[in-house]
């Protein structure tokens, strides 16, 4: 009885751990360049010891990595904000070094650098923060280039300030971080590369479906339901058969 417990509750345990990362899915819906988060559990026999039977069947839980495919492609007409067009990412720097998003709702911090929302310095080709000039109208190109105009400046003053950093290093090489950023395995800085385009006043959404999100948690809620279950017929079996050893004791 007691395997029986062990292999129930060894499944119910990884099922809680797949429901935990559909739940961030799921709350992640509405995120800006959100990457949907791949999270698995598959079957691994039990090695039965002599004389048993290869009956047991254990479960692994598995994150492979995420879902890389473009999100719906959102027109803000904001001038600081740009949506990688198709492969790329945007290069932001982190206290942990420099880190990649596909993110591009930027804004002017006090300091006047170009920073994600959640206050990140966007890098430049160069690697270092881009500073914007003070009231300046900030232009993308398709390239990354950026320019600016200053408030009342003639339109032929116009300021070249710096090139986005955009990479697009293989997916199998990016990691997850807990701050919802990837990086690169091996912690070293991606090389930028020219032929990722971007697109100036748009937005990326998520590539989560809500939809598959939500069928995928309720065929989880009922799969744990049923490893309850067996746990509580292993309990109920072992108590009717603790009475007939005290019956016939």
């Amino acid at each position: 009885m007691d395997r029986i417990l062990y292999t129930a509750s060894n499944g119910a345990a990884r099922i809680l751990e797949q429901q935990s990362a559909i739940a961030n899915n799921m709350a992640n819906v509405s995120t800006t360049g959100f990457r949907e988060q791949l999270a698995l559990y598959r079957s691994v026999p039990v090695v039965p010891q002599a004389g048993e039977l290869p009956t047991r069947v254990s479960t692994v839980a598995s994150t492979p990595g995420s879902r890389f495919g473009q999100g719906a492609m959102v027109e803000t007409g904001h001038a600081l904000d740009t949506a990688i067009a198709g492969e790329g990412w945007f290069a932001v720097q982190t206290p942990q070094g420099e880190a990649y998003t596909r993110s591009g709702e930027f804004a002017v911090n006090q300091e006047n650098q170009l920073v994600t929302l959640g206050g990140l310095p966007v890098l430049s080709n160069d690697g270092r923060p881009i500073e914007i000039p003070e009231r300046g109208s900030v232009t993308f190109a398709t390239d990354g280039q950026m320019s600016a105009l200053g408030a009342g400046d003639n339109p032929r003053d116009i300021q070249m300030l710096a090139q986005l950093k955009l990479v697009n290093p293989p997916p199998a090489q990016l990691q997850r971080g807990d701050d919802g950023l990837f990086r690169l395995a091996g912690g070293q800085p991606a090389q930028a590369d020219a032929a990722v385009r971007i697109a100036p006043g748009f937005v990326e959404k998520s590539n989560v479906n809500p939809a598959s999100a939500m069928v995928a948690m309720i065929s989880n809620a009922r799969q744990f339901e049923l490893q309850m279950q067996v746990i509580k017929n292993a309990s109920t079996n072992e108590e009717r058969g603790n009475s007939v050893l005290s019956v016939a004791g």
